[in-house]
């Protein structure tokens, strides 16, 4: 494993983790997209079925039951704990429009035609494609707490380094994994105007990022 890995392994687990502490201390999950949430839990389940067949280590196994296990508490928190706070009526994001252009490319482009890697290839789709609600719903409302800003800048962080390992990986094992390159790549481009707001914005002090208003 390599240093990108590992920090985009440790991104990604900041950036859960930051978001669970909002909604706990706060005791409210406003300004957060539960079918996003949804959508991760779902790619986090259909990724990891190999939890029960394939060791790989240690390090690999931990990670998958962590992820998991928080994804799952997130949702828990969203649509039971602090149902009364989620912001239904604005989280409206049609995410049809996402699962079902993700499960028909699983079918037609993956490495085997197998169920647990068609099911691998779907999560990988679908993670590049499942922050769209929560940034649809900051759009909607036109601003995001800061918190909230800071758990998208890991999860973009988390992408981005990801990128920066399959570029190592290529030049000194000569592995190049093109379906999740290519989807990763699309995913770090959904956050490229949220890594400017949040840069101009967020990092300047203020307490919400506000976003320009249509015109």
């Amino acid at each position: 494993m390599n240093v990108f890995r590992l920090a985009g392994d440790v991104s990604h687990l900041v950036a859960i983790i930051i978001l669970l502490l909002k909604i706990w201390r706060s005791k409210s999950c406003a300004g957060i997209s539960g079918k996003s949430q949804v959508l991760f839990a779902l790619v986090f389940t259909s990724r990891y079925l190999d939890l029960f067949t394939v060791f790989i280590s240690a390090y690999n196994t931990v990670m998958k039951v962590v992820f998991l296990a928080l994804a799952y508490a997130t949702v828990y928190l969203i649509y039971m704990r602090f149902r009364s706070t989620y912001d239904s009526e604005n989280d409206t994001f049609r995410v049809e429009f996402l699962l079902v252009p993700t499960i028909g490319l699983s079918f037609l482009e993956n490495y085997a035609f197998t169920p647990l890697e068609i099911l691998w290839t779907f999560s990988i789709f679908l993670e590049a494609v499942a922050i769209m609600p929560q940034l649809f719903l900051i759009t909607k409302t036109g601003e995001a707490e800061s918190i909230t800003t800071h758990y998208l800048f890991f999860l973009g962080l988390y992408r981005a380094l990801y990128i920066a390992n399959w570029v190592w990986r290529y030049h000194t094992e000569g592995f190049f994994d093109q379906i999740a390159v290519v989807s990763g790549v699309v995913q770090t481009i959904f956050y490229c105007d949220f890594f400017y707001l949040y840069v101009t914005r967020v990092l300047r002090g203020k307490g919400k990022m506000s976003l320009p208003m249509p015109i």
